[in-house]
């Protein structure tokens, strides 16, 4: 038999009535015969079509309060009776079963239902379940059926409706596909919920990343390579101005948001990122400070940077942003004053960002598969601390290495941060050794003419060997905080106390590959 099929019978079962008149018009002008039930029955006789009701095809009502209409042999058989089996179309002759060529579907709003705050028996109701039965049993059988699987493929039926109602095994094909990926997007979203009430979202035994929507970017990593990004970026983030995010944008913003989620208590806070990594980050009074305590850090490395505070940008601080070339500004908000001149720079990335918006689970790709894992959201506060050596720290400087540690704990592994007065004064990152990452925080910090003089080091893991002590003194370092941990841990503490350097442990490790 040819691969070509005319579409002669339809079953309409919607949700959503909308974007259904076209539908009817071209099926009536057609010819084609529409089966159909419930509200969608009433809507597409309201558009002048002519409907057998699913009823009269099944001799069964609607019943179970609208639960089971369409879940009956005639209807199925009707969607998966193979056109060029010999035994199909005898049983289809005997139990008096019409063919049917199209399936149309709008499933049930059950993700709607779920953001609307609606009670669990609510939205229970809206687990669609002859919807999917529909859209699984004539995507199957795509060889002879069309399937619609949902109102984003209604412009694809008008203009196949349009082409006399005649579709090639490849149109089919294609539907089925996009069918399928909109069943598993369903189930994965009824999965997420019910994580979501028994407070198990670690709890994955199949790993279904399948997200609906897809943003195309410029291009990824690099302009030879594609990039696109699955998710809803308006759940966390509003653009305000700006030309449209890339790929790198969108990596130096989850790095910038996650670094500031742990200064949202704080008093105003500014930090400058750069490929990921903070170049720049200060804790002031009012925002302005922050804002050029956090450029003093690195004004080189600021240049074409992400910038993001934990609080509105004001005026004073816009005009301060606005005499340095960045990527992206990112705040809670932004005042109309500060829109007006950050806006000046066509090109430059505007960004609200809704901190209450995060996820519990980190994944990436590695060799054929992905890795999963609770996201690091501890973070030590002093009563973590364990003061390991003879001296001890004051308030200020056990403040300072809590700052400290927030960083080094969002910085790549090697790393080392020195911070003094709620400013970050250098660091070392994604460095082989520890060594070489405490020489670049050292030469990055000479090299700005950044005193470290009484300041603070915090390291993302356990010091094997006490060369990091001895280098750290000579820098004037005088408080070092880290996890502990190493079989060696009393060498660095010695070195501590023949240097007269006081350490505290935290007891967690805070790698970042």
């Amino acid at each position: 038999m040819s691969e070509s099929r005319k579409i002669k019978s339809a079953l309409i079962s919607v949700f959503n009535k909308e974007g259904l008149e076209p539908i009817v018009a071209e099926l009536k002008r057609l010819g084609v015969t529409i089966y159909s039930t419930g509200g969608t029955q009433k809507t597409i006789e309201d558009l002048g079509g002519e409907v057998v009701p699913v009823e009269a095809l099944t001799d069964y009502p609607s019943i179970l309060g609208g639960r089971v209409k369409t879940l009956h042999p005639k209807v199925f058989g009707g969607i998966l009776s193979r056109r060029d089996h010999e035994g199909d179309r005898e049983q289809m002759a005997q139990y008096t079963i019409p063919k049917i060529d199209l399936v149309v579907v709008d499933l049930y709003p059950f993700e709607e239902t779920v953001a609307s705050g609606a009670s669990p028996e609510a939205i229970v109701e809206k687990i669609d379940i002859g919807g999917i039965a529909l859209i699984r049993g004539a995507a199957k059988n795509h060889k002879d059926v069309v399937i619609i699987p949902s109102m984003d493929d209604y412009s694809t039926l008008i203009d196949i409706l349009k082409n006399d109602g005649e579709t090639s095994l490849e149109e089919r094909t294609q539907l089925a596909k996009r069918a399928f990926r909109t069943s598993s997007q369903y189930d994965t979203i009824i999965n997420k919920y019910l994580e979501s009430i028994l407070e198990d979202n670690f709890s994955i035994d199949n790993l279904n990343i399948n997200i609906h929507s897809k943003k195309s970017l410029r291009y990824g990593e690099n302009p030879h390579q594609k990039g696109h990004f699955y998710g809803n970026l308006d759940d966390i983030l509003k653009q305000l101005h700006g030309k449209e995010l890339s790929y790198n944008n969108l990596l130096d913003i989850d790095a910038a948001v996650n670094l500031m989620e742990e200064f949202m208590d704080s008093a105003p806070t500014f930090a400058i990122l750069k490929h990921n990594n903070a170049c720049g980050l200060a804790t002031r009074d009012n925002l302005s400070d922050a804002y050029a305590a956090a450029l003093e850090g690195d004004p080189v490395s600021a240049f074409g940077g992400v910038l993001i505070a934990n609080r509105e940008i004001d005026l004073a601080t816009a005009e301060l942003i606005h005499t340095l070339f960045c990527e992206v500004v990112i705040a809670p908000c932004f005042s109309t004053e500060a829109l007006e001149i950050l806006k000046g720079k066509k090109n430059r990335i505007l960004l609200e960002h809704n901190s209450s918006s995060h996820t519990t689970l980190t994944v990436r790709t590695a060799l054929n598969g992905f890795l999963v894992q609770d996201k690091d959201n501890k973070m030590e506060v002093a009563s973590d601390l364990t003061c390991v050596t003879n001296k001890s720290s004051d308030n200020a400087s056990i403040s300072d290495m809590l700052f400290a540690m927030k960083i080094a704990k969002h910085t790549k592994s090697n790393t080392i941060v020195f911070a003094k007065d709620n400013q970050l004064i250098a660091s070392g990152t994604g460095q082989t050794s520890r060594v070489d990452a405490l020489k670049q925080a050292v030469k990055k910090a000479n090299s700005l003419g950044l005193s470290l003089e009484g300041s603070v080091m915090a390291s993302d893991a356990f010091f094997p060997f006490p060369d990091c002590i001895n280098l750290a003194s000579k820098a004037g370092i005088k408080h070092v905080i880290q996890p502990g941990g190493s079989i060696n841990d009393s060498k660095s503490i010695d070195a501590c106390n023949e240097l007269g350097l006081a350490m505290y442990t935290t007891g967690v490790r805070h790698f970042r590959h």
